[in-house]
């Protein structure tokens, strides 16, 4: 007879059968559907462990100086940059693109396709301004690779795409030569031809374009392009407008004769807000004591008669000065192909008014009319505004790649030929600029210039400016040359700018 001890045993015998044999369905269904269902699945899963994607980096074009010689280029997948610092913030720089990049595609050119991690892209100058152009599209190798990684065969192949070459305006041996003699100088220069295009650009201090990390904390701002971006105080180089400014208004001409005392006076008016007399004086008189007598404006502008422009100032007020100075493209950016510019001031009555609450008086337009109290301009605008002189009035936009395109300010040639008559007279004996008064008899090229000292926020110091063209009678160089605090133009910048033109003129 079956006992109850038997009976249990024998329950939980078929009991952990059925387990085992349930067990064994499901496993025979998972496999099924893995091997079956799956199975597909698995194997790309197991294929892409054995393929890889190998990016081709695509060759960046190269940035080509207007002779032919190579600014930049690429020499084993590394940039190349042949002028190093000397050509710093002209070319910029290529940095890899960043988190919020990835994946983001330019507008400017969308066929280049999404950025990718580790991508090199430009970041200052031509690299970026025409990064577009510059890149190419990458390329990809599809690889089979063993189970430690190491590539077994190619299974594919897609070729990159090279980007473009830019040419340039730039001349490479200029642009090495400026580098040279502004190399130990806080300041910038510019040098343009007659048609706005830039033949050289530099500012100091300069930068390592492949090396740029150790810049970034530098007191000294070396990435900082002052050639576009600093706005400084243009002192007398400004006169170039102010004198247009009292011939084309018809305020004075050829015959207009002033006679220099040393100073200029605005009464006390009370009824006009002002408490007391105020003394305007003229550099000649304040450090030697000495008057000018009687000038026309080609000698005020040969010997920088500050008290001359004063009265041509208030002649012409300050709505047709600041008009005028629009006219040369003044208080605007220049639109040169370069990112990172600023536009200058350009102060008027309402501006006056908006930004610091005060009226606008006689004292402000004197101050103006010599380059001084707000004005604020680049060098890029002081060469521009220059170039309008040596261009016959025509207003010449500057481009560093791109077209240019002239528009002619309708001044009458009789008032340039005023202006560069004087202007002439600054680069010869008597003038302001002494370290030129030889170079038209050693070189046979007359030259026509502009020397500039004006102040800053700073007592004793000085921001020193000279700008220049020649052959006075059809510019080849159009050269700006600015020293932040250094001094004199006549004394600190006009001998760059000599060591230039003996180099261009002289070689």
């Amino acid at each position: 007879m079956e006992t109850l001890a038997s009976k249990s045993t024998s329950w939980l015998s078929w009991f952990f059968r059925g387990l085992l044999l349930l067990g064994g369905v499901i496993l025979a269904a998972r496999l099924s559907e893995f091997s079956i269902i799956k199975g597909s699945y698995f194997r790309a899963l197991a294929e892409g462990n054995r393929i890889r994607r190998v990016p081709i980096t695509a060759a960046r074009g190269k940035i080509i100086a207007r002779g032919g010689e190579e600014i930049v280029g690429t020499r084993a997948d590394q940039r190349e940059y042949f002028l190093g610092s000397g050509a710093a913030h002209l070319t910029g720089y290529l940095g890899e693109v960043d988190e919020d990049e990835v994946g983001k595609i330019d507008g400017s050119c969308p066929q280049k396709g999404p950025h990718r991690l580790g991508q090199l892209v430009g970041r200052s100058g031509l690299e970026q301004q025409y990064d577009c152009r510059l890149r190419g599209i990458d390329g990809e190798e599809l690889v089979e690779v063993d189970t430690r990684g190491r590539k077994v065969r190619i299974i594919g192949t897609k070729e990159s795409v090279a980007g473009q070459d830019l040419k340039t305006h730039i001349d490479f041996r200029l642009q090495k030569k400026l580098a040279e003699v502004m190399e130990e100088t806080k300041g910038a220069a510019v040098i343009i031809d007659g048609k706005g295009q830039v033949l050289a650009l530099y500012s100091s201090p300069s930068f390592d374009p492949t090396d740029v990390a150790k810049s970034v904390e530098d007191r000294q701002l070396p990435l900082f392009n002052r050639v576009i971006g600093g706005a400084y105080h243009p002192g007398s180089v400004f006169k170039l407008v102010t004198a247009t400014a009292a011939l084309e208004e018809g305020k004075i001409d050829r015959d207009f004769v002033y006679l220099d005392t040393g100073s200029e006076v605005v009464k006390a008016d009370p009824t006009a807000q002002i408490p007391q007399d105020y003394v305007y004086t003229n550099w000649y008189f304040t450090q030697y004591g000495r008057t000018e007598g009687e000038i026309n404006l080609a000698r005020a502008l040969t010997r920088s008669t500050d008290t001359f422009f004063y009265k041509a100032g208030e002649l012409v007020g300050v709505d047709a000065l600041v008009s005028w100075a629009q006219k040369f493209g003044l208080g605007e950016a220049t639109g040169i192909d370069l990112s990172g510019e600023i536009s200058g001031l350009i102060p008027s009555p309402k501006w006056k008014m908006r930004v610091k609450g005060e009226r606008w008086f006689l004292g402000n337009t004197y101050h103006m009319a010599i380059g001084q109290g707000d004005l604020a301009l680049t060098p890029l605008a002081v060469n521009m505004m220059t170039s309008v002189i040596a261009n016959r009035g025509k207003l010449c936009p500057p481009t560093i790649a791109g077209d240019t395109s002239c528009s002619d300010l309708a001044i009458d040639k009789d008032n340039i030929a005023f202006i560069k008559e004087g202007m002439i007279g600054v680069c010869q004996a008597g003038g302001t600029a002494f370290p030129f008064f030889d170079f038209e008899a050693k070189s046979g090229v007359s030259v026509a210039c502009k020397t500039g000292t004006a102040e800053t926020e700073e007592e004793d110091k000085t921001h020193a400016w000279f700008t220049v063209f020649g052959p006075a009678d059809n510019s080849e160089l159009v050269m700006t040359v600015l020293v932040e605090k250094g001094g004199e133009g006549s004394a600190v910048a006009a001998p760059i700018a000599r060591q230039v033109f003996d180099f261009y003129f002289n070689p």
